[in-house]
């Protein structure tokens, strides 16, 4: 069996990224897309704002306190999902075995490529070039034998920049990283594996089988075969859209007969971002957070998918009222999404399937 040729591709700090280049005046500045507000949280950071600690997922205003002269932008979520489609398009021209993670990244298997370049390194070296010359923005490329190796290759020499994991330099490579930056092992992983005196992969390559299995059940496979390099996991083409949504947190709570106006932008959110889909979803979500941090969701299907914006708003709107737990509480979040999916050829079939 050949061994695979993967490239991990992640734009630089994207949403910042795009709209640095789209206002020339922003160039060179700290720039955070984020809503101002006490609850906003980052989208994303240029590397001039990170250079003052702001990350993404970070409070908005803990940013704002790390740095002050920061532009703050909305995020323009219909305008980032145009770009990330030109990129898949450059993408397309080389493989179409392609596994989109989220707009600013993908998988692509290279083991064989459309344009004969004889390595893979060439075809990451000719995607970035490409990006950088037709859309004027910077992408990260890791390239490796599998999955997990070239995702952490492509965050090596970030921002702009190519690394490459030879299959024989996994094992040179590898033992020397912290157990943080195997895929599945989040804090409270790293927390267990150091209270066994695992902290680095070469720690963790030290434990058998069987005792990785007893203390992490089935992930404990995982732990051992990651350990030593071993992803068998395949990229996942046309991987089919399941949900599609938008959130945003209050700046202070609010009732639920004061969410009208944010239920209505987020609806204008998730139906353009829909619009990008070749399937069309039947059911809507409304989704709320309580002042206690508990979440409620409520749904609806309608006999016929949504087939307007308004339409859209007016079922998200109504979903309020399934919502019982008193005019005074108060809430946090609100989220608007739809799901349950159908090809073209099945919504013709819908009046004799709901008639």
């Amino acid at each position: 069996m050949p061994v695979r040729k993967i490239v991990h591709i992640d734009m630089d700090a994207f949403y910042a990224s795009v709209e640095q280049r789209d206002d020339p005046q922003l160039r060179w500045k700290p720039v955070v897309v984020a809503w101002r507000g006490n609850r906003s949280v980052v989208c994303a950071a240029s590397y001039e704002a990170r250079k003052f600690g702001v990350r993404s997922a970070m409070p908005a205003v803990r940013a704002e306190r790390l740095c002050p002269h920061a532009v703050f932008l909305p995020p323009d979520f219909p305008r980032y999902r145009a770009v990330s489609r030109q990129v898949r398009d450059v993408f397309r021209r080389h493989t179409d075995l392609i596994e989109p993670l989220s707009l600013d990244e993908a998988y692509l298997d290279v083991t064989e490529n459309k344009t004969g370049l004889p390595t893979a390194t060439q075809v990451a070296r000719t995607i970035r070039n490409q990006i950088r010359v037709e859309l004027q923005l910077t992408a990260s490329a890791g390239v490796a034998p599998n999955k997990f190796l070239a995702k952490i290759a492509s965050d090596w020499k970030k921002p702009d920049g190519l690394f490459v994991i030879q299959p024989e330099e996994v094992d040179s490579f590898l033992p020397l990283l912290p157990v943080g930056r195997l895929p599945g092992v989040g804090k409270v992983t790293e927390e267990k594996l150091k209270a066994l005196d695992i902290h680095t992969i070469a720690d963790l390559r030290r434990l058998e089988l069987p005792a990785l299995e007893n203390r992490f059940g089935r992930y404990g496979v995982r732990l051992y075969e990651l350990a030593r390099g071993v992803d068998e996991s395949k990229v996942v083409p046309d991987r089919p859209t399941q949900s599609i949504s938008a959130e945003d947190t209050f700046e202070r709570d609010v009732l639920i007969s004061e969410t009208e106006p944010m239920i209505r932008r987020l609806a204008e959110l998730t139906w353009a971002a829909s619009r990008n889909e070749s399937r069309t979803a039947r059911t809507v979500v409304l989704k709320l957070k309580t002042a206690e941090f508990k979440i409620l969701t409520r749904s609806h299907t309608p006999s016929f998918p949504p087939s307007s914006c308004e339409e859209l708003t007016a079922i998200a709107l109504s979903l309020r009222e399934h919502v019982s737990l008193g005019q005074q509480q108060r809430f946090r979040l609100v989220g608007v999404g739809v799901c349950n999916f159908l090809d073209p050829e099945d919504i013709l079939a819908q009046p004799a399937l709901f008639g």
